[in-house]
């Protein structure tokens, strides 16, 4: 029989080497088709009698991805089709769908068969538990090989047995962090937890699987034998004791009840363990279905693994533009940013031209980069000779005639629109015609910028965040005059750097920092009120904020608030800012010096390490405070999650923001929104626009004009749309739907 997606080759003692090659596509991943396949398979090495045993390995670099979760929104779009008809027979159906993989590397597990998964690069999700489901394992010795169960970061948890076969092979303490947090295993990190067998050298992976069979490898799992003991032994136990209320107390703290999956992986490794192993496939299989049914799992499917995925493939790029293989980038501005600019641009494999105002700023920005990176040589992430060329990319100047053959040219100097007036002409000057210039500003409208160059089309805004190195989003900025070739030439870096672009039109604080200053604005507004500041924080966390917007505050820089609250009036009057917020940021500035985190001093104290943060005490004797029994938790985590959302509807409202998967995307990977939600759209559509601006209306008429519902959700509401339904993101250019 031939096959699609794999290739079966015997050899002359009886071994199938089942080679899994997907064609058109650059990663394998579980599919229906090869699901089919591989029961096809199973079947043929179970029956025939020639076949002694099977070693299963992937043609391409990487072994596979996991499941193709469009298969899951599949399943769950049929589901949905079959409810409406009868309920109980589509939770049936769901169930079944549910647990096809899970009886099936079952199938491969009691076959009576030795199988060996030759593991050679990257194995995520469903391919490292159909590699648990085999009898022995191997992997390359490689710093491409990774093994992980990363499913809990798309908001549901390894069901095809994941959370049965780690928690008896490994420690139950290491296998509930691994299957909660997602975490990547190097081959030697997974041997040592007990999830494989051997580490052998890439040229020699398949040979030493195969011996594995030769050398009479029982085809039997542990826990199917008599006499099973678990590694940590009994549940109820001294060690199940010590270990099982902490750990639920730990996902709560970590978690705060916000992620259904998580609290499943408890349940099912509890509950699991108790009983035989059948049993325990049958609790996971129950459990992920459940799972699968919550808006958390649909939500985040959609943001972080559909979105996340089309938007890195370059869902926005201009069609009909070649694509630019870049041979040499400039950064003007040597600075924390700049020098991370240069940093993840040689990480790529880039060279880079970084230039200041003399050799030894620039020479500082290089050493920016060399720190990075001997960092990652130290704890074991990077080899000396990735240090070594990295560092050979990197060119630091202060002669812009080294600029000379740069594609792109990012500047990322002060927020000063005349020094970025004069870096721009004097890199202009030496620049190619067809190169395109980018300014990585935070605040200032491209627009304006673009006025100093003398070629707008070919300008651009490129906005990181900080640091560079570690945050994924960026911002690609649209001026009036920019053209598709600039366009796609930013996005054509942005995904050869490895990050995410989103592409916005121009406005002041463009998408993600207007959203960000709203989180900020809504947290002065409740110390105005007299909020504790403690609760302000907890409720931020509480409804799934990773860092409160005080703390938030700090480290961007209260000064910096200042200074752009100064700047907004100077530029659209007194009434843009509110004035006791105005007042409460000048209090702390410039009465009690207190800048934020970089001063040490800020709405938290910074002591010397090891000693943690904590709120500056100062801050109770600002306002009269409430009693912290009488304030509303529920409403405070409402009002700012609710803020940054109205914020995100105004963007898509006036058209800065014309596709939701951008606005969904960046407000999780920019700043951290409530990932559970989908990001700050889906949040809307989670709750429904009708109830949306029902709510809204209740808080705009407690605490302010900020939540007043904009006209296109009211029209939403009244009509009863989604904003992925208004604003279609696969129709292209046109995405915007006429009201």
């Amino acid at each position: 029989m031939s096959y699609k997606n794999f290739t079966v080759d015997v050899d002359a003692d009886g071994i199938a080497l089942v080679t899994w090659d997907m064609p058109g596509k650059s990663m394998n991943v579980f599919d229906e088709s090869v699901i089919e396949e591989l029961e096809a398979i199973v079947e043929k090495v179970t029956s025939d009698a020639a076949i002694k045993g099977a070693v299963i390995t992937s043609g391409k670099e990487s072994y596979s991805g996991g499941a193709d979760l469009s298969m899951l929104q599949r399943m769950l779009k049929l589901f949905g089709e079959e409810k409406a008809k009868s309920p109980e027979a589509a939770t049936k159906m769901l169930f079944d769908n549910a647990g096809r993989m899970t009886w099936l590397f079952r199938k491969i597990e009691t076959s009576g068969k030795p199988w060996v998964s030759a593991i050679n690069g990257t194995c995520m999700g469903g391919a490292f538990e159909l590699s648990l489901a085999c009898h022995g394992r191997v992997a390359a010795d490689g710093e491409k090989v990774r093994m992980a169960l990363p499913e809990i970061k798309v908001g549901i948890f390894p069901g095809a047995g994941g959370t049965q076969r780690v928690s008896r092979l490994a420690k139950t303490q290491d296998a509930l962090t691994m299957l909660t947090s997602g975490q990547n295993l190097t081959p030697q990190k997974a041997k040592a937890m007990g999830l494989i067998h051997e580490i052998a050298e890439p040229a020699k992976l398949i040979e030493t699987a195969k011996a594995m069979i030769r050398n009479g490898l029982k085809p039997v799992a542990p826990w199917d034998e008599k006499g099973f003991k678990l590694p940590d032994g009994p549940i109820y136990s001294a060690a199940g004791a010590n270990l099982w209320p902490p750990a639920i107390a730990i996902l709560r703290r970590e978690t705060y009840g916000n992620y259904p999956a998580a609290s499943a992986i408890l349940k099912c490794v509890y509950e699991g363990l108790l009983v035989p192993f059948d049993t325990a496939l049958r609790i996971e299989q129950r459990y992920f279905t459940e799972i699968l049914q919550t808006r958390e799992a649909a939500a985040m499917i959609h943001s972080l693994f559909i979105s996340l995925q089309e938007l890195n493939k370059g869902a926005r790029r201009p069609q009909g533009v070649a694509e630019t293989k870049f041979k040499k980038i400039g950064v003007l501005g040597a600075g924390f940013m700049g020098a991370g600019i240069a940093y993840v641009t040689a990480k790529a494999g880039i060279p880079v031209v970084l230039l200041d105002r003399d050799m030894e700023a620039a020479g500082k920005g290089k050493a920016h980069s060399d720190n990075l990176i001997s960092d990652q040589v130290k704890k074991g992430r990077a080899r000396p000779e990735e240090k070594d060329r990295l560092l050979s990319l990197i060119t630091p100047t202060a002669d812009y005639a080294d600029l000379d053959g740069c594609d792109l040219v990012i500047e990322a100097v002060f927020e000063d629109s005349e020094i970025k007036k004069g870096v721009t002409g004097k890199a202009e000057a030496v620049l190619k015609p067809s190169a395109t210039f980018a300014s990585n500003t935070s605040t200032i409208p491209i627009t304006g910028l673009a006025k100093n160059s003398v070629r707008p089309k070919n300008f651009i805004g490129i906005h990181f965040f900080s640091p560079v190195d570690r945050m994924m989003l960026v911002e690609i900025i649209l001026g009036k005059k920019t053209g598709d070739k600039a366009l796609a030439v930013a996005i054509d870096y942005v995904r050869a750097i490895r990050k995410t672009p989103i592409v916005v039109n121009d406005t002041r604080g463009f998408y993600v920092n207007r959203c960000v200053l709203r989180y900020m604005s809504e947290a002065y507004q409740m110390l105005i009120e007299g909020v504790p500041a403690a609760m302000i924080e907890n409720a931020a966390k509480m409804a799934g904020m990773p860092v409160g917007p005080l703390a938030l505050t700090d480290e961007t820089a209260i000064d910096l608030a200042q200074k752009i609250m100064k700047q907004t009036i100077r530029d659209l009057g007194e009434k843009a800012v509110d004035a006791d917020q105005m007042a409460l940021i000048n209090t702390m500035v410039d009465k009690h010096g207190r800048f934020g985190r970089k001063n040490g001093k800020g709405f938290y104290d910074y002591p010397a390490k090891p000693a943690k943060k904590k709120l500056w005490p100062g801050l109770k004797d600002l306002y009269k405070q409430q009693d912290p029994e009488k304030v509303d938790i529920e409403e405070l985590k409402q009002r700012l999650l609710f803020t940054i959302a109205l914020e995100a509807v105004r963007v898509m409202e006036e058209g800065i923001v014309t596709d939701p998967r951008e606005a969904d995307v960046g407000s999780i990977l920019a700043f951290g929104f409530a990932p559970y939600t989908g990001g700050a759209l889906s949040y809307v559509d989670g709750i429904g626009a009708k109830k949306f601006v029902k709510r809204a209306r209740e808080l705009q008429k407690r605490y302010g004009v900020q939540f007043k519902a904009p006209k296109l959700l009211v029209d939403m509401a009244e009509k009863g749309e989604t904003f992925y339904e208004r604003f279609d993101p696969y129709a292209g250019a046109e995405a915007k739907k006429a009201a």
